[in-house]
């Protein structure tokens, strides 16, 4: 693999980028998003992004195929016969910036309502109550790249952090306190951020025996995948005043079926699977992780980001 074959189905420049690499890769450029599994038998490498269509792709063979590199972090949509028997690496972290921006404007937004405390006359200037970030509980289902830049602005706004993750904490980080299960964070938390993949152990575990250990009034931001959420559950912990607001950038199936309540709910913030969005930033770290990634592959060293299929992240 000196000079490896490498299907790229991110954009001409992304591929110009790679074709420069010093070992002079060949660069199959390969676009067709409607069926991304239909590229060259000779791909060595394989470049792409969580197109929809993935989700449709037949069985396929590609025996030269060595490594698959993902701009996306999670990797439920793809087949499984394009990550099996390779390695998988991921774009973990990429967009962790942006989601904990949205991440904080949501907190803001239910603390500090500014828009609903408005004022435009002489008749509507009087009291305002604000609430405050500052001494309440964040709470993280989900500690990974997401998760650490979340907590990383919280604790600017003097907030506690807690956080469970599913595997050991090797160091726990400072100023964080870590907990042993995702109820223990639910009841000690006023927002509670998922953070975590989609996994046949995560589907569905925001459900109503979850939900019935929220501290009341806690506000659930979900930024990971509508999957983790038993919408259901959710509207019936909001009506019942368990939970006082949700922010939802996901949600399952997405988008929403026309006549599905959460549309419209009162108490229920939803965006359309958009807070990754913002910058630009991400595209340059992309880059950069890629060409690391394939200098690391041609010279036989680890790669970074490698996905565990076992756990599926």
């Amino acid at each position: 693999m000196q000079s490896p074959v490498i299907v790229n189905q991110i954009d001409e420049d992304f591929g110009r980028i790679l074709a420069a690499h010093p070992n002079a890769p060949r660069v199959i450029d390969h676009f067709d998003r409607e069926r991304p599994w239909d590229f060259s038998p000779e791909a060595e490498v394989l470049v792409t992004r969580a197109f929809r269509t993935w989700a449709e792709a037949p069985q396929m063979a590609y025996p030269h195929l060595k490594w698959v590199q993902t701009f996306s972090a999670g990797i439920e949509i793809y087949p499984d016969w394009l990550m099996r028997d390779r390695v998988v690496t991921n774009g973990r972290g990429l967009t962790a910036p942006q989601i904990a921006e949205y991440v904080m404007a949501a907190m803001l937004l239910v603390e500090k309502d500014i828009f609903a405390a408005r004022t435009t006359s002489l008749d509507d200037w009087g009291t305002r109550v604000f609430g405050t970030l500052e001494g309440k509980t964040l709470g993280l289902i989900g500690y990974g790249a997401i998760g650490e830049a979340v907590a990383k602005r919280a604790r600017a706004f003097d907030m506690r952090v807690m956080a469970t993750r599913r595997g050991v904490w090797e160091a726990v980080p400072e100023g964080i306190t870590p907990c042993a299960s995702a109820e223990e964070v639910m009841a000690g938390s006023d927002h509670v951020v998922l953070a975590m993949p989609h996994t046949p152990e995560t589907a569905a575990m925001v459900n109503d025996a979850l939900l019935s250990h929220a501290k009341p009034g806690l506000h659930l931001i979900n930024v990971a995948r509508g999957a983790l959420v038993d919408q259901a559950a959710l509207l019936r912990a909001l009506d019942a005043g368990r939970l006082g607001k949700a922010t939802l950038d996901v949600t399952y199936p997405e988008p929403p079926e026309a006549d599905d309540p959460i549309w419209t709910h009162p108490k229920v913030l939803l965006t359309p699977h958009e807070s990754y969005k913002g910058g630009t930033a991400e595209r340059g770290r992309f880059e950069q992780k890629t060409l690391n990634n394939l200098s690391a592959l041609l010279a036989g060293t680890p790669l970074s980001d490698v996905v565990n299929l076992a756990r599926g992240y």
